[in-house]
């Protein structure tokens, strides 16, 4: 399935109001496979791997001007095997964003369902020598003070890491 032909389905009723064609902007859709390193701009390189998702998903690295970040959801790890395409991806990078939808001690209950916990970002973390996690992509079931905790425990695993929040705006 194409980029243009996903968008299209996606922006169809009762999903979406209205189709792609009412954007203002030139659209342009590069096709690409997972694993690639595009280069939307002369001095930003995007790479590519794919992620453990059951109907498949697409990790992403933005590089420019000597920094790295690392977009990593829809992804779900294997206990006590780090996953390689996520390590060779996030290898030094200054901030990891990471879905994270439950904690080890609920990830039982969701194999199969496509989603890691926060403890795994911060050990594919530490083996790949990333700087700092954006724990990411909560369970809705999770409220504020379950992630205020996560928070606490996630900045003592990985300094500098943080739960990510809407509104939320970070230097690298």
């Amino acid at each position: 399935m194409t980029l243009r032909r996903v968008l299209g389905e996606f922006m169809m009723a009762p999903l979406f109001p209205v189709p792609p064609q009412v954007f203002r902007a030139r659209m342009e859709y590069r096709e690409f496979k997972a694993g690639e390193t595009l280069r939307p701009a002369a001095d930003v390189a995007l790479r590519t791997a794919t992620l453990n998702h059951p109907d498949g998903a697409v990790g992403y690295r933005v590089e420019y001007g000597g920094k790295s970040l690392c977009y990593v959801t829809d992804t779900e790890h294997v206990p006590g095997a780090p996953d390689r395409h996520i390590l060779e991806l996030i290898a030094g990078a200054d901030l990891v964003i990471y879905d994270s939808m439950y904690t080890d001690a609920e990830y039982q209950t969701y194999v199969g369902w496509g989603h890691s916990t926060w403890q795994e970002g911060v050990r594919l973390c530490r083996a790949a020598g990333a700087k700092r996690l954006a724990v990411f992509h909560h369970d809705p079931e999770h409220d504020d003070d379950m992630l205020d905790g996560v928070a606490r425990e996630v900045a003592k695993e990985l300094p500098g890491s943080i739960v990510a929040r809407d509104g939320l705006v970070v230097q690298l």
